[in-house]
This record gives structure tokens, C-alpha cells and sequence, in this order.
């Protein structure tokens, strides 16, 4: 489908038959499902206290005096409980970790219902290598990691590493295993194919003058060198014009790939970050890509551990509504207490902030007159629906995969939540991916506020029913989660551009973590982010 003017509005069936990615008389009927009675519900991050104080509220005074705490972690998602961690690690326990949502973990939280657990945002890690020592030791000790090989890389248990059959495409009417569209692939495709192939180990292999990788997660270990920026001036659409990679399938493949780690099609994303998410993945000694890690609730798998080690120190419904650097070397810190409508104030030695850049104007005191922007930092809209099916649509070969994508959509498909548990016949619950790729994201999140839980239902529904015809019979439930601000968008010159160059650094005893930090939305480099922070509060 053509994508519409973005300068005209469109109206509510042309848009969902934009989202749906199908001719509007192809949309799923009003009375969709099993004689309407799919039931489910909308759901979004709780913005409410942030609109109010965007707009001039201000929380009441408080009552009692300060707390002291060594450190004050700002957000629980997957970079500040790092930050938790490392500050355990390090010997560290006089430590607070302060969340606005119900639950940790932003876009990495997850859900269960009915016996079932299931993400709603990111659902897997790629094993990591053994230069990336934090995170193998993480999952040494929640268990991934069982041991280490003769060459020093860490051994995986094999329940965790996603088991087959792992991907596979809808493309032409058929399912076709792995996530390239061979079919009707010509000797020119597939050349194309083994080229660019032999150009991503190439650069998984490169290292600078200081032995460096070009490509390395977490990216802070990487180079960057001149040669390697240079790659951030130029789209990955662009990239792949200049080294005659013209191949629609190969250049679909690739095109997926953006969108699927960073919300971006491949003409509005970096070249650093398109080929990042290639050789970053690499070895560079000619082995393929790194093994997934996943579980049924994906990445929540993390956020609970992580969270445990916390105790009674996670405090979810917190809203930090200020911080105030004073002259006595302490930093204020404002927290409302949404549970007893009442304000907390915290004395910390050292403050993590841990939330996104774009909330930091909002609540650090001074921010707006100091020599810091963020305008350049933009954030992607996604929509994540959790879809419970009675049983599994009836297929000719095989079934379904993981991680299933649909070749003709503007979504990413879905993924089978009790895959990992070896659960392939009878009810189960997919997640859907959609990702909002306007040019402007304000656009992206008019949308979302525009659509009402039927609305999606239908977009998600007309989706499935390309590869899965019968799909809606079997649809007991669709729950839809839409994120906003889900994540930092690698556009063309951001990641090396400055700005979030500047925004790593610490401001007096406030440091900053965050994977919009790293400008890619990776667990890994939330992970990263959260450890360097921890380790500038102890260093």
C-alpha cells in the first residue's frame, strides 16, 4: 500500500486500513470474531502525573523530613535496575530505586493471564560474548550461563536459547523457513545475498588503531573513530545504494531488520546503526550470529530478577517530580507518592537518572537554563498486542515458529509466547509487533491516541488473517499495549551527532543511564548504561 501524505489527516478507516497494511473493503468487519465476543482492553504507560506537571501542577509540600540515601535511582526499567545491580556488585546496598509505573521494567515489563506469561515490549537477548564480562556475569548468576568454553565464550543452557523451529517468512501464500524470501530469488538475488554476507564479517572483523571493534555491543566498547562516524552521516538506504546492494528481497531483509530493532525504515536510519545491527552480532571469524536468548515473558525474565535483588528498595508508583542539586554537595530529590497522594524527599550522595532524556528538562532544576539540549533525541511509537488463541490456525506444513513474519505487512509479525516451553499444540498467546514508522513521531503518537481498543483489534486482526485466513474463530482475547515513547530512533547523524555524547555525562553527582544514552534501544545497552552509572557512583 502507498504510504499516505503525511500532511493530510486521514480519516479513521483509511488510517486503520494504512496500519493494516490492506485495501480499506479489506479491513475485518464490525462484528469481527466470534459473534463479536473476543473481549480484551487498552492499555498504555500511565502519563497522566507527567501531563500534569508538563502543564504546572506541582505535588503537595512534604511532611516529613528528608530521607538520606546513598543513591537515588531514577526509573525502573532495564537501566536502572542494572544500575541496582552493579551498585550490589560493587558493595553497595543504601540505595533507592524509584518507579512511576504500577510495575518495573518499561518497555521490557511483562504480563501473564490464564497460566500464560508473555512480553510486552522486548523479548530477547542475543548470548553475549565474553568480552561483554558484566552481562555473562548477570546471567551466570540468574543461570543462563552454566559455564565457559576452551576459547573463553560462555556456555548457554539450552533451555534458554531459543529452541527450533526458530523463524521463518509468509511470502507468496506459504510459509518458508528463516526470515530471507527466497522464493523466486534469481542468481543475481542470491549473489547479492552471499555479498553482503561476506560484507557484514568483514566488518565484524575490523578493528582500529586502538584494536577496537568497528561494531560491538555494548556499543561503548566500540570505536569511534572518524572512519566509523562516517557511517552515521549517510542513511543505511543510501549505504546500500553506494555498494550496489539492489536486490528488493535482500533489501527487505534488511529494511525488517531497522524496523525491527529500531522502529525505522531503511531510508531514516543511520548507516552506523543498520550495519551495527549486522556485525555487531558477528565474531568476525567467519561463524554465524550470535544465539538467541529468550523466555515465554521475554525480557521480563530479567526485569524479576533484577527487581528481587532489589526487595522493599523498588518502589513502584514514585513519581520524582524534582531534582535539585544543593551547595552541600547533596542532591534533593522530589518523589510523589501516587498510592498515598503524599510527597517523599530523598538527600542522596549520588542520583542515577534512568528515565528517558526527553523527562529530564521536566524535573532537573536548571536544566533549561544550562548549555544541554535534547532536541535532537526522538522517540518511536509502537503498538504490542498480546492475542489469545483457543488452539492453532490449521497449516498444511509444519507450524508455527517463534518468530513469525509476515513478508507483504507494515507489521513485524509475531512471536509464540509458550514456544520456549515446548507447548506446540492447543491454546496459546502470540504477540504482534507494530511499529509506528512516520517521519515525524508526533504523527506516530496521534495515532495511537486516536485508535480505540476496537480499532487496533481490527488492524491486528487483519494482519494475522493474511498468513492465518481462519485466524479470528480461534481469538478468545486481544490485549493492546501502546508505548509512545518506546524507542531511541538511530536516525541519520544522531549517534554520532554530539548531543548524546554530551547527555552521557554526569552533571556534578547526577549521572545518567538509559539506552537512549547508547542511541539504539537494546537490552544490552541499557544493561551497559546502568553499570557505567553504578560504577561512577562508587568510583
Amino acid at each position: 500500500m502507498k504510504q499516505p501524505d503525511q500532511h493530510r489527516i486521514l480519516g479513521r478507516r483509511e488510517l486503520l486500513a494504512y496500519l493494516a497494511g490492506v485495501p480499506v473493503a479489506g479491513l475485518v468487519g464490525c462484528n469481527f470474531g466470534r459473534q463479536n465476543t473476543i473481549q480484551g482492553e487498552l492499555l498504555s504507560p500511565d502519563l497522566s502525573i507527567g501531563h500534569r506537571l508538563r502543564d504546572g501542577w506541582r505535588p503537595p509540600q512534604p511532611t516529613q523530613p528528608p530521607q538520606q540515601r546513598r543513591v537515588v535511582i531514577v526509573g525502573g526499567g532495564m537501566a536502572g535496575l542494572s544500575a541496582a545491580w552493579q551498585l550490589g556488585q560493587r558493595g553497595v546496598d543504601d540505595f533507592v530505586v524509584l518507579e512511576l509505573e504500577s510495575q518495573p521494567g518499561g518497555t521490557s515489563r511483562s504480563g501473564q493471564k490464564d497460566g500464560f506469561k508473555y512480553p510486552w515490549g522486548a523479548h530477547y537477548v542475543p548470548a553475549p560474548m565474553k568480552e561483554n564480562a558484566p552481562l555473562v556475569e548477570l546471567f551466570r548468576q540468574m543461570g543462563v550461563v552454566i559455564g565457559q568454553a576452551e576459547d573463553g565464550q560462555p556456555i548457554i543452557a539450552e533451555q534458554y536459547l531459543c529452541r527450533d523451529p526458530e523463524e521463518r517468512v509468509f511470502v507468496d501464500g506459504q510459509w518458508i523457513s528463516g526470515l530471507y524470501p527466497s522464493i523466486g530469488a534469481d542468481e543475481q538475488d542470491l549473489d547479492q545475498l552471499t555479498r553482503f554476507r561476506e560484507t557484514m564479517q568483514s566488518l565484524a572483523a575490523r578493528r582500529d588503531l586502538s584494536g577496537r571493534r568497528f561494531f560491538a555491543i555494548p556499543m561503548s566498547t566500540g570505536s569511534d573513530d572518524d572512519e566509523v562516524r562516517l557511517f552515521d552521516r549517510i542513511s543505511m538506504a543510501q549505504w546500500m545504494d553506494e555498494n550496489e546492494f539492489s536486490s528488493p528481497r535482500l533489501r527487505w531483509l534488511v529494511d525488517h531488520a531497522c524496523r525491527d530493532d529500531y522502529g525505522l525504515t531503511i531510508r531514516q536510519t543511520s548507516a552506523w546503526a543498520g550495519l551495527f545491527y549486522f556485525a555487531s552480532r558477528l565474531k568476525g571469524d567467519g561463524s554465524e550470529s550470535q544465539p538467541v536468548i529468550t523466555w515465554p515473558e521475554g525480557n521480563g525474565r530479567i526485569i524479576q530478577f533484577l527487581a528481587d535483588r532489589c526487595g522493599d528498595r523498588m518502589r513502584c508508583g514514585h513519581v520524582v517530580t524534582e531534582i535539585q542539586r544543593n551547595d552541600d554537595d547533596q542532591t534533593l530529590v522530589r518523589v510523589f507518592d501516587s498510592k498515598s497522594s503524599a510527597s517523599v524527599d530523598y538527600l542522596a550522595g549520588d542520583v542515577i537518572f534512568a528515565a528517558p532524556q526527553f523527562l529530564a528538562p521536566h524535573v532537573i532544576a536548571g536544566w533549561k537554563n544550562g548549555p544541554r539540549s535534547n532536541e535532537t533525541f526522538r522517540y518511536g511509537g509502537w503498538v504490542v498486542a498480546n492475542v489469545m488463541l483457543s488452539g492453532r490456525p490449521a497449516e498444511e506444513y509444519g507450524g508455527m515458529c517463534w518468530d513469525n513474519v509476515i513478508y507483504d505487512s507494515r507489521s513485524l509479525g509475531y512471536v509464540t509466547s509458550t514456544h520456549q516451553s515446548g507447548l506446540d499444540h492447543g491454546p496459546t498467546v502470540v504477540s504482534w509487533y507494530h511499529p509506528l514508522l512516520d517521519d515525524d513521531p508526533k504523527v506516530s503518537r496521534a495515532e495511537l491516541l486516536r485508535l480505540g481498543w476496537s480499532d487496533w483489534a481490527r488492524v491486528v486482526i487483519s494482519d494475522l488473517q493474511k498468513a492465518h485466513p481462519e485466524i479470528a474463530t480461534l481469538i478468545e482475547r486481544i490485549d493492546v499495549m501502546r508505548w509512545g515513547h518506546a524507542m531511541i530512533q538511530p536516525r541519520v547523524g544522531f549517534v554520532w551527532g554530539g548531543e548524546r555524547q554530551q547527555a552521557s555525562e554526569s552533571i556534578g553527582r547526577i549521572h545518567f543511564a538509559g539506552t537512549d544514552l547508547s542511541g539504539i534501544a537494546l537490552m544490552e545497552e541499557a544493561f551497559d548504561r546502568g553499570v557505567q552509572a553504578g560504577d561512577r557512583c562508587v568510583g
